[in-house]
C-alpha cells in the first residue's frame, strides 16, 4: 500500500551559482558515478521521504522525495539510476566505505561526516516524543528525566541526537520504529522518541497515548556522497540539491 507523501518542510535559498554549474552535469557523469550507472542510496525506513512503487517488493520502484530526486540526479548526469535500499539510515551510513552507493539519501549529521561529504539540508522533519497520558511529561523538555525509558531506533538522525544531549534518561535502543514502537507498546519503555508523522500514526495504537507538541530537534535531510569520490562530486552534489531547492522541484515533491 502507498503511503503519504512527506510532510517535512523545505528549506529554500541556494547559491547563485548552483544552476550554472548544473550545465556541466553530463562531464561530472564518471566522477559522482565512476561504474556508469548512479547507484542511489535509499532509507526506505524514512516513510515520509520514501513511497513503494506499484509493488512493494519492487525495489527500483520506489517512488517519493529521495528517490525522486535520485532519477533527477541521474536524468542530468546522462546516466540510469539504481536504487540501493536501506532498512535505516545507520546501515546505510555504514556502507558508506563499502563501494555500494554512490549518492544517499539520509539526514545530516556531525558524526556521519567523517566518511560522508553532505549537501546542505533540503528539508527538515520534526521529531519528537509519544508518552502515556497520566503523571508523565508533558513537553519535549521534561522527558529527560533519572528513571524515564526512551525507545529509540539506532543510529537514527534523531537517535544520534538523543545520545548526545539526554544525561538522566535511559535510551533503549531497537534496530528499527516498529520494534522501537513494540518497546513502548508493551511497557519496555514509557517514552517514544521518532519523527512527528510516524508517531502521530502510531500514537492511537496505544490506549491513552499522546504525542508530546513541539519537538526535541528536526532531522535535517540531505543528501551525500562517499569521501572517497573526492571533492569535485561533492560540490557537484551540493550544487545540485541547492538548485532543487531554488528551482522549487523540492517544494513541489513535498
Amino acid at each position: 500500500a502507498r503511503r503519504s507523501p512527506a510532510s517535512g518542510t523545505a528549506i529554500s535559498c541556494a547559491s547563485a551559482s548552483a544552476s550554472q554549474n548544473m550545465a556541466s552535469a553530463p562531464a561530472m557523469a564518471t566522477t559522482l558515478a565512476p561504474g556508469g550507472t548512479l547507484r542511489a542510496g535509499i532509507n526506505t525506513a524514512n516513510y515520509l521521504l520514501v513511497v513503494p512503487g506499484s509493488g512493494d517488493k519492487d525495489e527500483q520502484a520506489l517512488e517519493g522525495v529521495a528517490p525522486s530526486l535520485a532519477r533527477e540526479l541521474a536524468r542530468r548526469l546522462g546516466l540510469d539510476v539504481r536504487f540501493v535500499p536501506f532498512p535505516s539510515p545507520k546501515a546505510l551510513a555504514d556502507a558508506a566505505d563499502r563501494d555500494v552507493w554512490d549518492v544517499g539519501f539520509l539526514g545530516v549529521d556531525p558524526s556521519r561526516a567523517g566518511a560522508i561529504a553532505f549537501s546542505a539540508p533540503y528539508a527538515e522533519i520534526p521529531a519528537t516524543y509519544v508518552v502515556r497520558g497520566g503523571a508523565g511529561p508533558t513537553n519535549p523538555e521534561d522527558v529527560d528525566r533519572a528513571g524515564v525509558r526512551i525507545a529509540s531506533v539506532a543510529g537514527a538522525a534523531f537517535d544520534l541526537w538523543l545520545s548526545r544531549n539526554i544525561r538522566l534518561a535511559e535510551v533503549v535502543r531497537a534496530p528499527t520504529m516498529d520494534v522501537a514502537f513494540e518497546l513502548f507498546q508493551s511497557g519496555k519503555a514509557d517514552v517514544l522518541a521518532g519523527l512527528k508523522d510516524r508517531l502521530m500514526a502510531d500514537a492511537p495504537k496505544v490506549a491513552e497515548a499522546k504525542v508530546l507538541e513541539g519537538q526535541f530537534m528536526a532531522v535535517q535531510q540531505g543528501a551525500g556522497v562517499p569521501r572517497s569520490l573526492g571533492d569535485n562530486a561533492a560540490e557537484f552534489l551540493r550544487d545540485f540539491i541547492e538548485d532543487a531547492k531554488s528551482s522549487g522541484l523540492v517544494a513541489s515533491l513535498l
